[in-house]
């Protein structure tokens, strides 16, 4: 069971994960604070930290230890996670605490404002097989109406350290997932989506270190936000070192209105210690995405084919079940049918919205197609957008209302498409209807959920609380993906938006996987992947095979290194298999075979980044009695090819055999000296090591 105490003489609350505590208690005037959130300690060395008595603050400064969820009033000057301002005009918070709950892992601290209709309750949950913390907050109000101006879902605090250093997510289309670490400044960092959805530039992911964390070593506190729509995370590192962040949705400039009896709760804030280094914690998360996030974690995601490149909008029957029958002769397992099979859909400017399938192109519909991939073996996958409309639709001539607009402004088109406001319940309903008739109809297992651009005009004319919507539709996507799924129990979700725009651990808790980026060229995958990899486990990394030269960066590479690199994922293939000679087919119907082999430890093992010489890295999967190992070389000097790759993550004293070689090594010996791997000349090189513990 979940340890949660309570030590009512000192009004401590700590939270034991396996391996940390997480103390906050309750001072004179009711507000919470942080004590402690790191290696175990004693309940008694928790409570000599309590009484230690806070800094004194200057009038200039703040006064007083750290608060656990700092709201504005009184004399605290760093970045709020609580703003309200109730019906009078007043604003700030003075506290009264209201007692607490426990249940099963979950502690409830419930405070009440000393005069104002406003109850907030700040929630905390623990597992007993997981390090990570949830965190989120609930804002009632029992009276007259409050606008909320800030509500985060948790804020978090550093002990003190000599100096920090964050490491965050930062890229763009085709350039997703880019890992940066740096110094903490002694400022306010903020870091941010305000396009609606959870963005290519910036991810709800950061992590902080005192600087000399490695990824086998060091002391790493990380945290991720459970949310899909826009978002803001404020690291705060003072003058005298101390450093907090706090994060939730929205962005700033919106607010929301509680009238008397609702209650608004934030999504889930999960924060992670380890004394590991940042490999531990990236294998934290991901065991914690694998047991308490994912729906069907279990399972073991099928190698797809996605016809794009091989058609564009070029889409019919006739030419998909061609491209079927070939991706079944190379051991595919999901065949998806993507953009341009509905409506008059022939380009990007026509047909988003009116979601029938093109009598030209399908003249029966699309069951004749679904029932010759099933007939081959293979599962029935489709391309969706749901959230997006072309203005030269019937969807759109009929219900010009449905879409974000603000009234006298002009409708900003990108992509050609408008964004539909799924905050509108006719709007929600009409989405659902149409999903739940498509996938019923036409026996599909798997949607590639699409999200193509950024909300702007995002305004609801005549509503009294317009800027809800900014929650309301992610909500509703959240909702139609939930009801989807309960009601279709085979079907599975592929994330997308644009690419890696919406990658988080609140789509995770509907969907199977997502899409990584739309650029496959392998060389820009391999740092793509690894930033990835810092919070998302292997199995949730769609990864592809496409064509060479890639259409993204013209650049050429050999099939092998292409398979070799989507291998470290679920892997897909996207390339227009018409094209590719036998010798490329039979290539990579033996490539899928190998993935196929080593697939259980990529999807389910546990994962280690390594870093060779040079360009080299790789990554091992431990599982069971394997360690797979993936490695890639883009460029190498002549002369220079790259040291023996260390293997830290093995057990010395056992050995291991190498399933291709037969050769047989000592664990100790693959630790210290390391793998000699059989890497072919010249740039582009990879490999695959299967080895089995004897």
């Amino acid at each position: 069971m979940p340890d949660l105490r309570y030590v009512p003489e000192q009004r401590l609350w700590l939270l034991h994960t396996p391996s940390t505590v997480y103390a906050v208690g309750l001072d004179d005037d009711d507000n919470v604070r942080h004590l402690h959130w790191g290696a175990r300690l004693t309940e008694a060395q928790i409570g000599e930290l309590a009484r230690r008595a806070p800094a004194e603050g200057s009038s200039f400064d703040t006064a007083g230890g750290p608060e656990e969820f700092g709201a504005e009033g009184g004399a605290r000057f760093g970045p709020p996670s609580l703003q309200v301002r109730f019906a009078d005009g007043s604003r700030g918070v003075e506290w009264r605490y209201a007692g607490h709950d426990t249940d099963d892992g979950h502690l409830s601290i419930h405070l009440d404002d000393r005069h104002y209709p406003l109850r907030v309750t700040l929630h905390y949950r623990v597992h007993d097989d997981s390090d990570v913390i949830e965190r989120w907050t609930s804002i009632a109000n029992t009276g007259k109406k409050i606008v909320i101006q800030r509500c985060d879902s948790a804020a978090w605090t550093l002990p003190h350290r000599g100096s920090y250093r964050m490491s965050h997510l930062v890229g763009g289309w085709n350039s997703e997932f880019r890992l940066r670490r740096t110094d903490v400044p002694v400022a306010e960092t903020v870091f941010t989506s305000r396009t609606g959805l959870t963005s290519h530039q910036a991810n709800p992911w950061l992590a902080l270190d005192d600087g000399s964390a490695s990824e086998e070593h060091g002391e790493v506190w990380s945290t991720a936000l459970a949310w899909s729509g826009s978002w803001r995370i404020t690291l705060h590192r003072g003058p005298t070192g101390r450093t907090t962040w706090t994060g939730g949705h929205g962005h700033e400039g919106l607010t929301w209105t509680l009238d008397k009896g609702e209650t608004l709760r934030t999504p889930v804030y999960a924060g992670l210690y380890t004394a590991g280094g940042f490999g531990a914690a990236s294998r934290a998360w991901h065991a914690y995405v694998s047991r308490h996030v994912l729906a069907q974690p279990a399972e073991t995601r099928p190698v797809l084919y996605n016809s794009w490149e091989a058609t564009g909008f070029d889409v019919d029957e006739a030419g998909q079940t061609a491209l079927a029958a070939r991706a079944a002769r190379l051991g595919v397992e999901l065949f998806v049918v993507d953009d341009g099979w509905f409506g008059k859909r022939v380009n990007d400017h026509a047909g988003l919205g009116d979601w029938t399938p093109n009598p030209d192109r399908f003249p029966h519909g699309l069951r004749p197609l679904a029932d010759e991939v099933h007939r081959l073996g293979m599962l029935f996958g489709l391309w969706v957008e749901p959230e997006m409309v072309n203005p030269d639709s019937d969807l759109y001539r009929a219900h010009p209302d449905w879409v974000l607009h603000t009234a006298h402004r002009g409708r900003t088109e990108m992509r050609n498409q408008l964004v539909l406001n799924l905050a509108r319940p006719d709007t929600a309903a009409w989405a659902h209807a149409w999903l739940d008739r498509l996938v019923a109809d036409n026996d599909i297992d798997f949607l590639k959920w699409d999200a193509n651009r950024a909300f702007t005009e995002a305004g609801w004319p005549g509503h009294a609380d317009p800027d809800r919507l900014w929650l309301d539709h992610t909500r509703a996507v959240y909702q139609i993906m939930d009801r989807l799924r309960a009601d279709h129990p085979r079907l599975r979700i592929e994330a997308c938006s644009g690419g890696g725009g919406r990658a988080d651990l609140g789509i995770l808790a509907r969907t199977d996987q997502v899409w990584t980026s739309d650029n496959t060229d392998p060389v820009d995958r391999i740092g793509i992947q690894d930033g990835f990899s810092q919070l998302f486990p292997a199995q949730v990394m769609g990864a592809w095979v496409t064509d060479s030269p890639n259409v993204a960066t013209a650049r050429r590479t050999p099939l092998r290194f292409r398979f070799h690199v989507a291998m470290a994922g679920a892997l897909g293939i996207g390339g227009d298999l018409t094209t590719w000679p036998e010798t490329e087919l039979k290539e990579a119907a033996e490539l899928i075979e190998v993935y196929k082999r080593i697939r259980p430890a990529v999807q389910h093992g546990t994962a280690y980044r390594m870093a060779g010489d040079g360009t080299l890295s790789a990554v091992g999967y431990a599982y069971q009695d394997q360690f797979v190992v993936l490695a890639w070389c883009p460029s190498r000097p002549f002369g220079h090819d790259p040291a023996p790759l260390r293997l830290t993550a093995l057990d010395p004293a056992a050995f291991y055999r190498d399933t291709e070689s037969g050769a047989v090594h000592s664990g100790a010996v693959l630790r210290e000296s390391g793998l000699l791997l059989d890497l072919p000349k010249g740039d582009h090189a990879s490999a695959v090591v299967q080895l089995i513990r004897i």
